[in-house]
Parts: structure tokens; sequence; C-alpha cells
């Protein structure tokens, strides 16, 4: 493995994070550990800054991107000064780690890389477990009074997973990786599960009587109290993420904190109105039911597995427009079955591919699309295919960016 230089710019330590060691973001699969060793070893090696936090774990299939982001902007709100870590990033690796909304400085980042490259290097972390190592590192350093931390994949083997919280929330159970985490929804609940900790309260945004089963299992077999978000008595709040799902979302959030009032944390409810509102200009979240323009009205969300492409499916259905353009590209190592059945047919559709080694080809897209009866042009990249979709789409129009989140990310 190549080493870094000792005067290596922000850049070049990017380069060799990316290029050099195995990245899930980028390779799929052969990048998912099947133990937590490294990460285990790694936190040894910094002197285990992942027990000087105060950890909200958030798991799940869909949302808890949106649920974690959500949390921190009221935690903010409330004036904890706060951690957050997510992931994948969409434009910018930095995204994945920030305090009280910022992103981790470009020279924590080198400095981190810089110290522990050999150790790195030596033990073959992936880049997942690095980036988890340094969000730990980072956030500890700040001495954050809570860190709302993100789930990668699945739960119980996630590189996360080595936190004490002080809650564990998982958001939903879909269909989604099957390949590494099960093919029926208690397979992917029993991973999901796995972020559930001796003692520790659990919020379960939504269940089905298949992964219910699983969460009381698991909950009782450590002694979790657990709870259910699924109450329709919770108020539903000013805010500004346009999508129907946010609306469930809310819900787990409200569980979590009157679970978090009930620890002693001080959360006026001015803090969750204010949280709710300026979510996004207190954590910088995007792409999810993001309008990108309103004439045509151009919509971008990250949405896409099963679960994911049935909500946008469903909240375009309520929207006027004389037609639907689609910029459609998704990863190759992602089974289409579950997904395209449910597209529009009516709808015109831009292939494209997500630049990344996952990405599946588009004239491969196109051909399985046309199976399920979806037409469209095949165009060389993500931005070709946005051009295109904007030069045919006229004002009453409407233009969907979705499918897989580095889609997204490119038009963003």
């Amino acid at each position: 493995m190549k080493s870094l230089s000792p005067n290596a710019t922000y850049q070049e330590v990017l380069d060799w994070m990316f290029s050099r060691l195995p990245m899930f973001q980028r390779i799929g699969a052969a990048a998912y550990r099947p133990d937590l060793h490294n990460i285990q070893s790694l936190c040894e090696q910094l002197g285990h800054p992942e027990k000087n936090l105060k950890v909200i774990h958030v798991g799940g299939t869909n949302g808890k991107g949106s649920t974690s982001h959500l949390l921190a902007s009221i935690l903010q709100e409330a004036g904890y000064k706060t951690g957050l870590y997510t992931s994948p990033h969409l434009k910018d690796y930095r995204e994945r780690i920030r305090v009280q909304g910022i992103c981790i400085p470009e020279n924590e980042v080198i400095t981190f890389i810089q110290t522990q490259a050999d150790f790195l290097a030596q033990h073959s972390l992936s880049f997942f477990e690095m980036t988890v190592g340094l969000a730990f590192w980072y956030l500890s350093s700040q001495e954050v009074d809570v860190a709302v931390i993100e789930v990668g994949l699945g739960g119980r083997l996630d590189a996360t997973n080595v936190v004490d919280p002080i809650l564990s929330i998982i958001t939903n159970i879909s269909y989604d990786h099957t390949d590494l985490l099960g093919e029926t929804l208690a397979e992917i609940a029993t991973e999901k599960a796995g972020i559930i900790k001796q003692g520790v309260p659990v919020v379960i945004g939504t269940w089905t009587p298949e992964t219910k089963a699983v969460f009381e299992k698991v909950a009782l077999r450590h002694q979790s109290p657990l709870f259910v978000a699924a109450d329709p008595d919770w108020p539903l709040y000013d805010c500004p993420l346009g999508g129907w799902y946010q609306q469930q979302n809310m819900k787990t959030v409200c569980q979590s904190v009157a679970l978090l009032r009930q620890q002693g944390w001080d959360i006026p409810e001015e803090a969750v109105v204010s949280g709710m509102q300026h979510v996004i200009s207190n954590t910088q979240l995007r792409g999810r039911w993001e309008i990108l323009n309103q004439q045509p009205l151009t919509i971008a969300d990250t949405g896409h597995n099963e679960a994911g492409i049935q909500q946008i499916v469903a909240q375009l259905a309520n929207l006027s427009y004389r037609h639907l353009h689609w910029v459609l590209g998704k990863v190759a190592d992602k089974s289409s079955a579950k997904v395209l059945p449910l597209l529009p047919k009516d709808a015109i559709y831009y292939f494209c591919k997500p630049n990344i080694p996952r990405g599946q080809d588009a004239e491969s897209l196109q051909q399985e699309a046309a199976a399920y009866d979806l037409h469209g042009q095949v165009y060389p990249s993500v931005a070709a295919a946005y051009q295109a979709a904007q030069q045919a789409a006229n004002p009453t129009d409407c233009i969907m960016i979705a499918g897989s989140n580095f889609v997204v990310a490119e038009v963003l």
C-alpha cells in the first residue's frame, strides 16, 4: 500500500482513503466485515474515545438519517453541544461528522489519517471502519454533550455497534441489502436488533407482526424497555422535510425525546418545535424530497429500496403535472425485482449510471426496466440524463430524481 506523504493535502488524504482501502459505498459487499474485531482494535488504539460519548444509536432500513438529523437539531436547540455521525455523504465526505451542524474541519481529517495511517494500513481497516473511528475520536475531542450515531448497514455487525448508548432507535424494517442481512423481514430485523443493549431503552418506529416478534424477543433477553412510536396522538410539527414518510420519523423522534426527558435531559417543547422547523439549517440535511425547482417541479429524493420507492410513488400520485420525467440510476448489487414493478409506467425514464464502481450499467438497467414496461433513453452520465430531462420537460411537468443516493448526490 502506498504510504501517505507527511505533507499530504486534504484531497490526497481522501484519495488514499477512497482508493486504498475497502469502501462499501464504492464496491459493495466485499467491504462488509463479518465481525467487529477491526473497529474494536482501532478504538483500543485510540484510547476508546467511544466510551467518552453519551450516544443515541439510530438504526433501521429507511428514515434513520432523517431521524438522526431531527434529533440532533432538537438537541442543539435545547442547548446541548451535539455531535452527529451519518452515512453515506452526498457531496462532501466531511458531511458524515458534524458538531453543532458544522462539518469536521479538513485539518482534523488530515491529522487523524496521518497519525493513524500505519495502523489503518497494517490492520486493513475498511473505509467505513476508519471513518467511524475518526468520528468517535473527533466527537470525543470536541467534548460533545451528546452524540447521535447512525448505523451504517444492518446493526449487529456494523462498526458503530461498539457504543454503549443511552438510547437505541430502530426506525423500521424493509427489504434492503438482503444479500448481507437476510431474505426475510424477520432475518433483517434480527440484524437490526443487534444494536439493542442490556437495559437500554429502545424505540421502534414501526413494526409488522413478523418484526414485532423479533424485537420483543431481543428486548426481553436484554431487559431493555421497548417503546413503539406509532401512537397517532403525537403532534405533527411544522417541518421543511417534505416527504410524507417524515411524519413517521417525527413520531419516532417524539417518542425518543419523551424517553430522554425521563432520563433527565432538559428538552423544552420550544426546542422540539424549533428543532423540527430548523432541521435543514441546523444540520444541513439534504436529498429528502428536496425541491430543486418549481417550473418544472423538480424533486430529488434518496429513497432507493422497496419501501422508499413506494413512498415516493404514492406522494407523486397526489401531485398535479402534465408529464413525469424520471432520472433513474442504481447500484448493480441491489436487485431491481422489488423496485422496478413499483415505478409508474407512464413516466419517461432517463437511464444513467452513478459514477462509482458499484453503479449499474445504464444499458442493462434500461433492459431490465423494459421488462416492466418502463421506457426511456440511456445517457452517458447522471448529469447528461438530468440535462436531457430539463430540456424535454415543460413548465407544467415534473422531474423526479431517485433510485440511488449516488444519482441524487451527482445532481446536487
